[in-house]
């Protein structure tokens, strides 16, 4: 990768993006189209097709006929790794071109998103590709007259809704497990990171995967989001995005036909820093990183920093200095730290937080302003707010922008305490060369994923999943599986 070949795929225009039922491309059933907005400079780039229920209801009936006539379910697991794995190879035969894509439709910065979108996505497919052929049923212990079995069958039809922070990563956390056990798919991206992600879908064609088995409709949550809740035909609707719409989708099966909800939700993470961290200026640009890449628009994101008094000003100002040496410009550039904010209303909900931060007594340390206005785009300086309140709102509430809020405490207990302040619970760390604190931080710390002198770098083999209101069920490792499987038991005489 260089700045010539990805300037080379800047200067291509993008074709309109329609739905993709049965295999084939499909317009919305009113011709409706959505306008898709260029973060880098505001610029239109291409069209989605903005999709209707009845192209929802389309979709979902295609991936049940495909379920019922077992063209994907029915096929031996040989055949289904072999064309998931030539998914992958796909996957990463064209990762430059979904990267650039992605990032002139969400903003991401092009270094990280190489390795976050199509590299990941593309190890995870293979991942599940790998271990479909050895998941294996069960033999019960039961008496010698009788022979109890447990089948691990396909749910059927799963509705899937990915957000527009990491679509192709996300996506195939989703799409991985669920087309490996057999499953058919209907795939809703989000309104403002639909293209690489569509993209991703006519390479799944391409590799062999039967038509119906995998459809993808665009348009706006409100309508076709919310048909594949309430539809009747979806057996597991699965979702990563904010606790509003999550709800909804709790709401929507209980009123359908009690579909399982899977969600991933977000969270407040705890970032805690003690005085006898390893190795402080490290910590500090890990701090940074872990909260300014991609603007802050990361669910396991370090938005609170925690940090022990007696090392908090040095400690601070030790992460203002990492955060200032990370270049916030054009996320097409390869020498860009910290891309685009995804569209303009999450830049102004971003500035919102900041000054809520201020009302309440919060001293802004750093940035705190939209910056590169001049470009069209939507860019956003690394914010700290120093003085922050365990009950502040900024502590409470999911910013998903690059703020930091800082606060300290005296204490292990009283970090502890902090940290588990909020309803949320889905990642954090603790940094501290005391073996017995970092156990003991893993033990308390409500979280569902707790990293010890580092933040971020999970891989596939471990699970993400949340507590609290950060969601349930995992994406990641063979435990992703279970939400996509259901058990029979088997009870024979002999």
């Amino acid at each position: 990768m260089d700045q010539t070949q990805i300037e080379a795929l800047r200067a291509q225009a993008v074709t309109p993006f329609t739905h993709i039922i049965d295999g084939k491309q499909v317009a919305a059933s009113d011709g409706a189209t959505l306008d898709v907005i260029s973060p880098i400079d505001g610029s239109v780039l291409t069209t989605i097709a903005k999709g209707t229920v009845s192209d929802m209801e389309r979709a979902i009936a295609s991936a049940r006929a495909s379920f019922e006539d077992q063209r994907w379910a029915g096929q031996p697991p040989a055949a289904r790794k072999k064309v998931l794995l030539k998914w992958a190879d796909l996957i990463e035969a064209n990762a430059l071109e979904l990267a650039v894509l992605g990032v002139r439709d969400n903003g991401t910065e092009i270094g990280m998103a190489m390795k976050a979108e199509p590299g990941s996505a593309a190890g995870t497919i293979r991942y599940y590709a790998e271990a479909l052929d050895k998941i294996y049923g069960e033999i019960a212990p039961t008496s010698h007259d009788v022979l109890g079995m447990i089948h691990k069958e396909p749910v059927g039809v799963v509705g899937a809704i990915i957000p527009w922070n990491f679509p192709l990563m996300i996506g195939a956390w989703k799409l991985g497990p669920a087309l490996a056990m057999g499953n058919s798919v209907v795939l809703k991206p989000a309104e403002t990171a639909s293209l690489s992600l569509m993209r991703m879908v006519q390479l799944a064609h391409d590799a062999g995967l039967p038509e119906g088995v995998l459809n993808a409709v665009t348009g706006e949550g409100a309508v076709v989001g919310e048909a594949m809740g309430l539809s009747m035909d979806v057996d597991v609707l699965v979702f990563t995005g904010s606790g509003g719409t999550g709800r909804r989708l709790m709401e929507y099966s209980a009123r359908s036909n009690m579909k399982r909800v899977y969600l991933e939700l977000g969270g407040k993470s705890p970032n805690i820093i003690f005085a006898d961290a390893p190795n402080l200026d490290e910590a500090a640009k890990v701090a940074a990183g872990g909260i300014f890449r991609n603007s802050g628009q990361v669910c396991v994101a370090g938005s609170r920093l925690l940090v022990e008094a007696s090392i908090h000003d040095e400690f601070v100002s030790a992460v203002a200095k990492a955060a200032a040496g990370m270049r916030v410009g054009d996320p097409l550039k390869l020498n860009t730290a910290i891309g685009a904010v995804n569209s303009e209303t999450q830049l102004l909900q971003n500035l919102g937080f900041v000054k809520i931060a201020q009302d309440e007594g919060g001293e802004i340390m750093a940035g705190g302003t939209r910056i590169l206005e001049e470009t069209g785009g939507y860019y956003m300086a690394p914010t700290i707010v120093t003085g922050v309140a365990p009950e502040s709102t900024i502590s409470q509430k999911e910013v998903f922008g690059p703020v930091l809020g800082v606060t300290s405490f005296e204490t292990e207990e009283e970090a502890i305490r902090i940290a588990n302040s909020t309803v949320y619970g889905l990642a954090g760390a603790a940094w501290t060369s005391n073996l017995s604190r970092a156990h003991r931080m893993v033990r308390a710390i409500r979280t569902g994923v707790m990293h010890i002198n580092t933040y971020g770098g999970a891989d596939g083999t471990v699970p993400l999943g949340g507590v609290g209101q950060s969601g349930n069920g995992s994406d990641k490792s063979l435990h992703a599986i279970e939400k996509y499987i259901n058990l029979k038991t088997a009870w024979i005489k002999l």
